[in-house]
């Protein structure tokens, strides 16, 4: 069988580089690579966009958009990384657990938006309980999302790896303060929500690892579920999911820390609280199962393989 041909378009960005540490050794697949000195010439990248099977694009959202009008094969399968076309029709969102039909949606799609990394922590912790009637679809949702630095690209990479960096980045970044964030508009679509959560995003002084929560009133919710009815929603819905799981639930949970899983593709549900306030967070790499490692699962679900392939 032929070997699937990949282009990373934006392939010396952090997400390019990133996608390509995973796929990069592999065998069954062919990487197409333009050279550094026609990057930016239209006409060399549309003769790459177009010789794909799979085009990954790792560009600004002008950029990307730029990108997808150079396509003119229809065969090629877009994974855009940018938040351009994340809830724009004729595209599918690419988080496979959000739902049932998520993941065929995603093996038949020929565009797919890749999740912002700040969005799956919310969505995978949020969408299940809004699909089980649990959080109403007008909750006052709050959201506190901490991030390592490597998730501003490289240039918020070289500031705080810099000999003579400010002070100041030995502290914990409060940013998006006008409660704007570019990752609202598809964290409210995909949980259905009727309005946007209160999201604040927070940088600290390490490279990778996420800890995105939601903070429940139960008293609020539909039913009045315990923390134990809230967790043992989330273990169905991600029950047999291999990337995304449940921790069992511990009462005495105490210290959680945003970058234990750096370093891998996964996710892990932790659901902590009392008799009157839960917490959801959502503990992964902010460039592996919030960037680049899901952009590879998604890959492998539209080639048709194993989608953990070079995950795990």
């Amino acid at each position: 069988m032929a070997k699937k041909k990949v282009y990373i378009d934006g392939q010396s960005g952090t997400t390019g580089l990133q996608i390509f540490d995973r796929i990069g050794s592999r065998d069954d697949l062919e990487l197409l690579r333009i050279d550094e000195d026609k990057r930016h010439d239209m006409q060399e990248r549309s003769k790459f966009l177009n010789a794909a099977d799979i085009v990954f694009l790792c560009l600004p959202d002008d950029g990307a958009r730029e990108a997808v009008s150079l396509v003119e094969n229809p065969d090629v399968r877009i994974i855009d990384s940018s938040t351009a076309h994340r809830t724009a029709e004729g595209w599918t969102y690419g988080f496979a657990e959000l739902c049932p039909a998520q993941r065929e949606a995603i093996a038949q799609s020929k565009r797919i938006a890749n999740p912002g990394c700040h969005a799956t922590g919310f969505i995978s912790t949020c969408a299940p309980l809004v699909q089980a009637g649990i959080v109403p679809t007008d909750y006052p949702l709050t959201c506190h999302s901490l991030t390592g630095y490597s998730g501003g690209g490289k240039k918020m990479i070289a500031s705080y790896e810099a000999d003579d960096r400010p002070k100041k980045l030995d502290a914990p970044g409060l940013y998006g303060l006008s409660l704007r964030h570019k990752h609202l508009p598809e964290m409210q679509k995909m949980c259905g929500l009727e309005q946007p959560p209160v999201f604040m995003p927070v940088v600290d002084d390490y490279y990778k690892g996420m800890a995105t929560s939601i903070m429940l009133h139960n008293r609020l919710l539909v039913g009045s579920p315990t923390t134990r009815d809230v967790h043992a929603c989330l273990e169905r819905h991600y029950a047999g999911q291999r990337l995304v799981s449940v921790r069992p639930f511990d009462a005495a949970q105490s210290t959680l820390y945003a970058n234990e899983l750096a370093g891998t593709n996964q996710l892990h549900i932790v659901v902590c609280g009392n008799d009157e306030h839960t917490t959801v967070t959502a503990l992964f790499d902010n460039l592996g199962k919030g960037a680049s490692g899901a952009a590879v699962q998604n890959m492998n679900i539209a080639l048709g393989i194993d989608e953990t392939t070079g995950l795990l």
